[in-house]
């Protein structure tokens, strides 16, 4: 068994405030140098349901599947099938949790289902887990914007 990538922080605001950048402002903070087009200008959508698509649209409106929503519980937690730039079927399972502690929250995600990629899992494990580092301080900085 390959280990998940497991993270744990917490940000200065609400949970529903944090749920909301990740699932619905995605587009506002999520690097171009992170998409399947690597193209400024494009949006990021969770359709906000079990079962929803995520996916990227570029500027010139052509998509790429990024995953599938498995559980949408706003604002505790969000779980999602996860195979940006790959098939479908290399797809790995991230589960994020927002749990409020007074006026802050804290964001745990955990990264799981590298076995399934076979060889090719522990490699995939470690790039995707430069790939949460590179990504998280957007995210964070996007938290310490204005809720809606």
């Amino acid at each position: 068994m390959i280990e998940p990538i497991e993270l744990e922080f917490t940000e200065a605001c609400s949970s529903e405030h944090a749920f909301e950048v990740w699932a619905a402002k995605t587009s506002l903070w999520w690097p171009h140098d992170h998409s399947v087009s690597g193209e400024p200008g494009f949006s990021v959508t969770f359709e906000p349901r079990p079962g929803g698509r995520i996916f990227e649209r570029t500027a010139g409106g052509v998509e790429h599947d990024w995953g599938k929503v498995l559980t949408w519980e706003p604002p505790r937690r969000i779980t999602y099938l996860w195979h940006i730039g790959s098939d479908r079927t290399n797809a790995t399972k991230v589960d994020i949790t927002f749990t409020s502690q007074g006026d802050a929250t804290i964001v745990t995600i955990v990264h799981r289902g590298w076995e399934r990629l076979g060889a090719a899992g522990a490699d995939r494990r470690q790039l995707n887990q430069k790939g949460w580092v590179g990504l998280l301080p957007h995210f964070v900085a996007a938290c310490a914007g204005p809720p809606s």
